[in-house]
């Protein structure tokens, strides 16, 4: 705690005596006056802007660029005008340029920002923290996106219906907007002032400008929007949508001989409905029913050694969209290193694989459901204008069936039971948007477990409060956060999520924790708490603590790791704010971290430096140093006592060229190793993106790692009343390369391809237990197995550790090889606004390869074999009504 308050010191007197660029620039707010279309005939949407009602307004001007030289006159001039009427608000920006042949017309699929583009984002809440942006590209392609946090989250999923048009002439180019006032939100006032902000994107000189000037080193972007004055009179529209769907699929793969349920092919139709309903102007709830995810990309392939749960992101367009409004992570922190991705709600809890299997005999088969259908769900959110944001999401996941057949007699068993989720976020802006106060809530309950399902809670329920404060023209700010959970469950669940990695209480030596077998609930609290500053000037800086007690439990409809945790971090960063001969923009970080459990143990200190660079080129560079003198684990030996681990020393380096360029490429590798050599971990990530014409891009990104480690836990092992803590030596190789393909005939037509293959394998040697764990030296704290102790016959190691020819234990061969080959081909056709048809194959091909076999030989064998994979073939078809 000393060193963090001399660092703090030490950040806040470099930030009084060095001189701050632009940090003294008082801006001036802008207003814009839009006019109504009184009598006048709406402007056709053609993107020419040559319709009489655009002549009631002036051209506004006097754009400024706003990146990589802030503050100075664009190469380029920008205008534009906004008038409405009763229903729409119309958006005419004409953006000149010397060189029209050159302008940049890349096609891509929907929220591209591919190329030269235009944009408007309205902040017609005018609450300076959310707004709704809409862009366009030189060649017609949409962008939209709702930002909230003041510009720091931006939900790229929100899908308004709006229309636009853009025309190249002998002066530049030319674009048109029409935006629908129902996909809007704003108050019932006579006279409305909203914010807003109008960005340029000149692609060729990779320059932004913008209407209103946005200085570098602002904390902000919704903040700082200039004034759309002159809307009178508006009428609220309340939204009403109603999408219903359709699904045709065809699933094949290798049958199996003699199994009733793999006989090589399935089909089925379905449908189902998604709807919006305006409940006010602020107001919207969202409904599906039977929601269909098939044209969802897979998830890519991964394998984690250290027995944590690995987060994957939610892809599942209901659940995406206005989730920034359900977002409530722990211990998110500038300095990383807190467990960033654990959040009191993660949406792919909802509709998850079921959890149970039921238990069989030898000769019988299962029929066991690969998802938990999702019966129904309700969201109902939005922001109202006394800045009140509020977030409710109902939904219920059916009861699922596995079948088993046993010579043509069939049982079923319940494999995952009626289950209702619940989450309520209510968030307030006050202290002129300064202050903001929240909290959340969320329940899970499971109905009528039956005893196969024992293991799962009956009932989970979370919540919390947040706050974050902000002075200073919001360059400083106080926040944190506080939350609880309980769970309720027979003594079996209970027992079942103590013993779990992110809890382990019946380790050995934790005399802050016990294994309690006649438990039926469990309570904990977590938190962060941090102070910092962003803006005004070069220098940033945060620092804080977060906690998660050791019975906190999230994941029954959250994401959590790890409990009985406590940690400090600082952060603190340098950038510059004007561009010079070399660099564009060049920053430099520092931070450290310090982890303890609740027993008091220090387990980790670790210090870090990094610094990353935009070229005068354009290329992006990076690179970071750690050092972590101190580190032990209370997880390493799932459930053993807490372990020494050797003294790290890692780096990180990147490179990304011009991504203006045809062909550009980006590699990344980092690496880490103990300091006595008892593991090393590398891995590099190679990409190459190739563009030969603006409908068509391509692109291969390999990784290659490789993950030695002579400390590798196998097993936990009982043998004549004494627990052996079984470990190895693993050399673990793992390929993996993401193939795309983006063909886009015109904005509205898209085919996509991504490709992965992968494979893992490990191999397992110097088989050894541990002794002492705490010991200084890695070689004393283990005792490695002689060639003499320990035996290997089909498939089996036998150990005879006092070599009295008496076998102590056996174990299975740890060794492994996993390959998996998955791709997606999606066709999209968005024919009418909002309404869609996809053609869809996907493919999935899994299995175990030979671990002796050569990585790449072995991913070819297996790849390239006879085997039939998986394949679904589907057609989908929506049409989205506006009523």
């Amino acid at each position: 705690m000393k060193t963090t308050l001399i660092t703090i010191c030490a950040m806040l007197f470099a930030q009084m005596v060095l001189f701050s660029q632009d940090s003294t620039d008082v801006v001036v707010k802008r207003t814009y006056t839009t006019k109504f279309l009184d009598g006048t005939a709406s402007p056709a949407i053609d993107g020419l802007i040559d319709d009489p009602g655009w002549e009631i307004v002036e051209w506004e001007g006097d754009f400024i660029e706003r990146r990589p030289d802030e503050n100075t006159q664009p190469d380029h001039k920008t205008k534009f005008k906004i008038i409405y009427d009763e229903k729409f608000l119309y958006v005419g920006i004409r953006a000149y340029d010397s060189d029209p042949d050159k302008i940049e017309m890349r096609l891509s699929r929907r929220d591209g920002f591919q190329g030269d583009w235009v944009g408007i984002f309205i902040d017609s809440y005018h609450d300076k923290r959310s707004a709704f942006g809409f862009i366009t590209t030189a060649a017609g392609v949409k962008a939209d996106f709702f930002s909230s946090e003041n510009g720091n989250n931006e939900d790229e999923n929100w899908n308004p219906i709006w229309y636009t048009k853009t025309n190249i002439d002998s002066e530049g180019w030319t674009a048109e907007m029409k935006i629908p006032f129902s996909q809007l939100k704003f108050g019932k006032a006579k006279e409305q002032v909203w914010g807003i902000q109008v960005d340029r994107q000149y692609f060729r000189g990779e320059e932004r400008y913008a209407w209103q000037r946005i200085k570098q080193d602002t904390p902000g972007f919704v903040s700082e929007f200039g004034l759309l004055d002159g809307l009178l009179n508006l009428e609220p529209q309340k939204q009403l949508e109603i999408q219903p769907y359709g699904v045709a699929k065809l699933e094949t793969y290798e049958a199996e001989e003699g199994n009733p349920f793999r006989d090589g092919n399935d089909s089925q139709i379905t449908g189902g409905l998604d709807a919006k309903i305006g409940i006010t102007n602020d107001l919207t709830l969202d409904l599906t029913v039977n929601p269909d995810f098939g044209q969802v990309e897979a998830d890519p392939s991964a394998i984690a050694l250290d027995g944590f749960q690995i987060f994957f992101r939610e892809q599942r367009p209901f659940f995406i969209e206005n989730q920034n409004i359900f977002d409530y992570r722990i211990s998110n922190s500038e300095a990383g290193n807190t467990f960033g991705s654990d959040n009191v709600f993660y949406s792919r809890r909802i509709g998850r694989s079921p959890q149970g299997f039921p238990n069989t005999a030898d000769g019988e088969f299962v029929d066991q459901p690969e998802n938990t259908a999702i019966l129904g769900a309700a969201k109902f959110s939005g922001k109202t204008k006394n800045g009140w944001s509020i977030g409710v999401l109902e939904s219920v996941t059916a009861k699922k069936y596995a079948t088993i057949d046993n010579n043509g007699e069939r049982r079923r068993e319940v494999v995952e039971p009626l289950t209702n989720y619940f989450v309520g976020r209510l968030q307030k802006d006050f202290n002129d948007r300064n202050t903001f106060v929240g909290g959340i809530f969320t329940a899970t309950n499971r109905d009528q477990l039956t005893p196969e399902l024992d293991f799962l809670h009956k009932s989970a329920y979370s919540g919390g409060f947040d706050i974050k404060h902000q002075w200073q023209e919001r360059d400083w700010y106080v926040g944190g956060n506080i939350l609880f959970s309980h769970v309720i469950g027979g003594t079996e669940a209970i027992a079942n999520t103590q013993q779990s990695i992110a809890h382990l209480f019946q380790r050995v030596g934790a005399d802050h924790v016990s294994l309690e077998t006649d438990r039926t609930s469990l309570t904990g609290t977590g938190g962060n708490i941090q102070l910092g500053k962003v803006g005004n000037g070069n220098w940033k800086f945060e620092t804080g603590g977060t906690w998660r007690s050791p019975e906190l439990e999230l994941n029954d409809i959250g994401f959590q790791r790890q409990a009985d945790d406590i940690r400090h971090y600082t952060w603190i960063g340098y950038q510059t704010l004007k561009p010079t001969k070399t660099f564009r923009r060049v920053g430099i970080n520092y931070n450290h971290w310090s982890v303890w459990d609740f027993g008091g143990n220090h387990n980790s200190l670790r210090f870090n430096t990094n610094s990353w660079q935009n070229w005068d080129n354009n290329w992006f560079t990076n690179v970071g140093f750690n050092y972590e003198p101190k580190q032990f684990s209370n997880f390493a030996l799932r459930g053993g006592p807490r372990l020494r681990l050797s003294p790290e020393i890692g780096f990180w380096n990147g490179y990304n060229t011009d991504r203006r360029k045809k062909v550009r490429f980006n590699v990344f590798h980092s690496g880490s190793k103990g300091v006595d050599n008892s593991y090393s971990f590398y891995n590099i990530d190679f990409g190459v993106t190739y563009q030969p014409f603006n409908a068509l891009s391509i692109s291969a990104n390999p990784g290659y790692s490789i993950n030695m480690d002579k400390l590798q836990y196998i097993d936990n092992i009982e043998a004549n009343g004494n627990t052996t803590y079984l470990n190895g030596t693993v050399d673990q190789r793992t390929f993996s390369m993401s193939l795309r393909l983006n063909y886009t005939i015109n904005p509205n037509l898209t085919i996509q391809y991504w490709g992965q293959p992968f494979i893992s394998r490990g191999r397992y040697s110097d088989f050894k237990e541990v002794t002492d764990p705490l010991a200084k030296t890695f070689e004393n704290r283990i005792l490695t197995y002689s060639p003499n102790q320990i035996s290997f016959e089909e498939g089996t190691y036998s150990v005879d550790r006092n070599l009295d020819a008496t076998t102590d234990f056996s174990f299975g061969d740890p060794d492994f090889s996993f390959v998996q080959f998955r791709s997606n081909l999606v066709v999209r056709w968005e024919y009418i606004p909002g309404s869609e048809i996809f053609l869809v194959w996907s493919q999935d091909l899994a299995q175990s390869g030979n671990p002796q076999n050569e990585l790449f030989n072995d991913l070819s064998d297996n790849i390239f074999n006879d085997q039939k994979p998986q394949n679904i073939f589907l057609i989908k078809a929506t049409y989205r009504f506006v009523l």
